[in-house]
């Protein structure tokens, strides 16, 4: 018997009603083990507010003017809503927007009340049960019976977590620990803490890689003979975009390849900021003012053979011989002196800061572990926007004030506020950015789904009963917005705690 959406809404009131993160994991798990294998991939979206379509043209304006009685006992099951779901996905040219509308309705109709409010709040980002991907790996080892670890894996290696726990709960330990990485499949990259100093970083480790660390765009490069893809952090294929690239990156050696690099734009003497190389990707990658250049820092796959279990020095002596020159300045050493002149030649060449990382250190897919950390002079941080207000004086009609929000746990939670460090073009992208995500309006102040990341420079972290968080920045200025970077990766809030004045 197909799986009722009713059932995948119960288990969803259930989750967001529990503060434990182990009775979430539990009502997941149990909704899990009741739906067919074609069903799950289908439950794992929609119970972390991701549908297996992506977006589909349909937003809070749209769900919020819908006006349909909802049914008293709903008949529709998840592959029926899924069903739905792609067909209005597909939907384009002249007059789709009304086609868009009318299948819409059509689909509100068949369901209850609690389905409905379910539905939306899927489709508008604003699903806020606490189900987020750290707790749904979690109930899938427990609905597989399987260590999370595999499962996390066997997510990160695939790139589609709804696909993992297919093979999980249909083909066991085994099916799952045999998922490996292939060419032309987006996987979820390696992360970096934060480290204060180049000899703090150091310390943890016996002996240590240095690397420069860009103000760029993180880009994974694959190759499978003649074809060539091209990844966003974000996993999102701009291969299209960057022509240029492809031409650089079928001059590597190796094949079957997947590489981790840096997209950072070249002036004349220094780099480019992070807002004009983000600009000229935006609009057209290589082919606008600024040159993009790729830098290559670590392999994850060569020659047909994963190479993310190898440790890191065996990883890029493979590195140099493929791609040469294009390898990002590196130098191996135990010795601080050697690493803090490297660091302040970098500095002096326009770049942010450096990379210290553990030689003996694997390659850690989707996760920010201790092996690798970034080093910067100025403390920068990566914060989610969960409002924006609107401006007065000059900045009237721009959404300027933004409220930040560091992760904690699976909820995003409020450390700040700042409208400083903002140009004219960033107030105006932002503004059209964040209305774009728009949940809810509360005076001058516009909710927002947490999706948006700006890097945000700070003076320091104060203790403060103002904020959710307990935390005040000092002096806090936006660097840069970071849409090539999802709510997942901004920092912790333990993370600010650990810079308490």
């Amino acid at each position: 018997m197909s799986l009722l959406l009713a059932t995948v809404v119960s288990a969803a009131e259930t989750v967001a009603a529990s503060p434990a993160r182990n009775d979430k994991v539990a009502a997941l798990a149990t909704v899990l083990s009741e739906a067919a294998p074609d069903e799950v991939p289908i439950v794992v979206g929609l119970m972390v507010g991701e549908p297996r379509q992506g977006r589909i043209g349909v937003g809070w304006s749209a769900v919020g003017s819908l006006d349909v009685t909802p049914i008293a006992q709903g008949t529709l099951t998840a592959v029926g809503l899924d069903d739905a779901l792609t067909e209005i996905a597909a939907m384009s040219g002249d007059g789709s927007s009304t086609a868009r509308r009318v299948r819409l309705a059509e689909l509100w109709g068949e369901m209850t009340s609690s389905e409905q409010a379910f539905v939306g709040a899927v489709l508008t980002g604003g699903l806020r049960q606490g189900a987020l991907a750290g707790v749904m790996v979690t109930a899938v080892a427990k609905a597989s019976a399987m260590p999370v670890a595999a499962v996390r894996r066997g997510a990160m290696l695939s790139g589609d977590l709804g696909e993992t726990a297919r093979i999980a709960l249909s083909g066991g330990r085994e099916a799952v620990e045999a998922i490996g990485l292939r060419p032309g499949r987006g996987v979820e990259p390696m992360l970096a803490s934060t480290s204060a100093s180049v000899a703090e970083a150091m310390a943890e480790f016996d002996r240590s890689v240095v690397q420069a660390k860009l103000d760029g765009i993180r880009l994974q490069v694959h190759r499978n003979g003649d074809d060539i893809r091209l990844f966003t952090r974000n996993l999102n294929d701009v291969t299209d975009r960057l022509p240029g690239v492809v031409e650089t990156v079928r001059g590597f050696e190796g094949d079957p390849f997947v590489l981790d690099g840096e997209l950072i734009g070249v002036g004349t003497d220094q780099p480019e900021m992070f807002q004009d190389t983000a600009s000229t990707f935006s609009s057209g990658g290589d082919s606008g003012r600024v040159e993009l250049e790729l830098s290559i820092f670590d392999v994850l796959h060569l020659d047909g053979r994963d190479r993310i279990d190898d440790p890191l020095d065996s990883r890029l002596a493979a590195l140099r011989d493929a791609v040469g020159d294009r390898l990002l300045p590196t130098i191996t050493t135990a010795d601080v002196d050697e690493a803090e002149a490297f660091e302040a030649d970098v500095l002096a060449t326009g770049h942010e800061g450096v990379m210290v990382k553990d030689v003996a250190s694997l390659y850690a897919a989707g996760r920010r572990g201790k092996a690798w950390r970034k080093v910067k002079p100025v403390h920068t941080f990566d914060l989610v926007v969960l409002a924006a207000e609107w401006g007065h004086g000059r900045r009237t009609g721009w959404l300027s004030n933004l409220h930040l929000g560091a992760r904690d746990g699976d909820e995003f939670v409020m450390v700040g506020k700042t409208f400083k460090g903002m140009t004219d073009a960033m107030l105006e992208w932002q503004t059209s950015a964040l209305q774009q995500l728009e949940v809810e309006r509360r005076g001058i102040a516009v909710l927002v789904r947490p999706e948006l990341v700006v890097e945000i420079a700070i003076d320091g972290v104060q203790r403060s009963t103002t904020y959710p968080g307990g935390l005040a920045l000092r002096f806090a200025r936006v660097k840069a917005h970071r849409p090539d970077k999802s709510a997942a990766d901004a920092d912790t809030l333990a993370s600010l705690r650990a810079r308490l004045a």
